[in-house]
């Protein structure tokens, strides 16, 4: 649709395309576009990936469900960054994890046949292609790593020693709830809380409802 097209040329895997180029493949079918709203699903869990999506304003949220039932967010996508790029060219192309918007997010989908053709007709276009999902692959197995690998207490010291950084200052102010935190490290919200009355029972950190202090490194 004409009203989205500023936006799309925004993207970086797009900006370079004509914008009636654009208008021609919403024509066609091959380029649409879909709204969400607040918490709903873009994609369920075991859902087949059949096109490449593009988020072109919002958020969205990779998330998974643990043994004890609860939700945790595993890794977050925001505008410019890109849906399916390493599945829908998988013999097994199917999500993993259901993803969520975070807020009203609209996304771009390109089906796979144009998105196929764009890569034979232009280099630099499969060139930005390849490095967005390079990078993306990357990120997102890192953080799985993280949550898989690191104990509660590990994962609690990575997040305070990169707050401290960015804040230079021992005594590190929140800005999101204990909740979000341990959504955010990948764990309950009561086992964050235990790890932390013990993190103090050691003498490592305070803390409060808005900030924790380190004692100790």
């Amino acid at each position: 649709m004409n009203k989205y097209i500023d936006l799309i040329k925004k993207a970086d895997l797009l900006k370079d395309m004509p914008k009636d180029l654009i208008s021609g493949y919403f024509s066609d079918g091959s380029f649409q576009t879909a709204v969400y709203g607040e918490n709903s699903v873009v994609h369920f869990e075991g859902e087949p990936c059949l096109k490449l999506e593009i988020i072109l304003s919002g958020k969205v949220s990779v998330e998974r469900i643990d043994s004890n039932g609860g939700l945790l967010t595993v890794a977050e996508f925001f505008e410019n960054d890109i849906l399916g790029g390493n599945l829908l060219f998988s013999k097994n192309p199917y999500y993993p994890m259901t993803i969520t918007s975070q807020g009203p997010t609209i996304i771009l989908k390109i089906n796979k046949e144009r998105l196929f053709e764009l890569f034979s007709e232009n280099r630099d276009f499969l060139r930005i292609y390849l490095e967005f999902i390079s990078d993306h692959a990357y990120l997102l197995g890192d953080k799985i790593r993280h949550y898989v690998s690191r104990t509660i207490r590990e994962s609690v010291i990575s997040f305070l020693k990169h707050e401290y950084k960015n804040q230079n200052s021992n005594h590190i102010k929140l800005n999101m709830t204990k909740k979000a935190l341990a959504e955010k490290i990948g764990v309950q919200r009561t086992s964050l809380s235990r790890e932390l009355a013990k993190m103090r029972d050691e003498g490592l950190i305070k803390f409060g409802s808005d900030y924790i202090e380190l004692l100790k490194e």
